[in-house]
């Protein structure tokens, strides 16, 4: 039986299940659950602390996880990310009172407070940057105003709340985050999590792609064609009328009322979307 260890709280939690759920599994799960067993799929749902589920995958415990790469690189667990699930997304950034540092060389010598202390320090020592980490769990952004330390490192969506605290970002993202499928390092191929994958690839081009069908006159068909391509090709049925065919393809949801105003404008008719639930490439 496969074991999967998903987010339990946090950011992660409820866009994990949801994902989970569209690709299949946890169908009779519920918030309160600590252990889901999916005999259908013939998995097992571990719900656990983002934080631990790497060390649980890094230790071969559980098989594969969902967590947030800034949690993987903190926990300098023994896992890889294995595939990227696109939702969560974050940086991770230093900050500073204004004024105190333009780029990170600037904050040699201070004390930097954070609560992803594996992260920073690791990026300190690929720079040369000696400085001092303190590790606290939870927000930190009130550490320079408490005299904790000179400045900060910490998980930023928007700033915002960096910037209530009267302190400006300084330099580049140190890292760039996301929710994330991991597996041990040098654990061994196996079906069952290639088919786990599979699903979750799946419910993401689900969301990405949707159908669009319409009719075309048949000597505009190529050039519809090319503004629909398809994965591999798009349908083109004849219809009754032998000067019309019908044509269905798959298009990048961001991009289908574009579309859809291009093919208008060709001399599509007809022209209607519908939205992918599941989907196999």
């Amino acid at each position: 039986m496969l074991r999967v260890a998903v987010p339990n709280k946090g950011q992660l939690a409820e866009p994990a299940r949801g994902m989970l759920m569209e690709a299949g599994y946890l169908r009779s799960a519920t918030t309160r659950d600590l252990v889901v067993q999916d005999p259908d799929n013939d998995v097992e749902f571990f719900f656990l602390r983002p934080r631990d589920i790497a060390i649980y995958v890094g230790e071969g415990t559980l098989d594969v996880g969902i967590t947030g790469r800034d949690m993987l690189q903190d926990s300098r667990a023994k896992a890889d990310e294995i595939l990227p699930l696109g939702f969560a997304p974050s940086t991770f950034r230093l900050a500073a009172p204004a004024g105190r540092a333009r780029e990170p060389k600037d904050l040699a010598g201070t004390t930097i407070a954070t609560s992803y202390a594996g992260v920073l320090e690791d990026y300190l020592s690929r720079e040369g940057i000696d400085a001092r980490v303190v590790k606290l769990d939870g927000a930190v952004e009130n550490a320079v105003a408490l005299g904790v330390a000179d400045a900060v490192a910490d998980v930023v969506a928007t700033g915002t709340t960096l910037r209530k605290a009267g302190l400006e970002l300084v330099g580049e993202p140190i890292l760039v985050s996301e929710a994330l499928v991991i597996r041990r390092i040098g654990a061994p191929e196996v079906p069952a999590v290639e088919t786990f994958l599979r699903r979750l690839h799946s419910v993401m081009v689900a969301r990405a792609y949707v159908l669009v069908d319409y009719d075309i006159r048949v000597e505009y068909l190529d050039q519809a064609c090319a503004m629909t391509p398809g994965i591999e090709s798009p349908t083109v049925s004849a219809l009754h009328d032998p000067q019309w065919s019908a044509v269905r393809a798959m298009v990048p949801a961001a991009d289908v009322h574009r579309i859809m105003d291009e093919l208008y404008e060709l001399g599509a008719r007809g022209i209607l979307v519908t939205d992918i639930h599941a989907c196999r490439l």
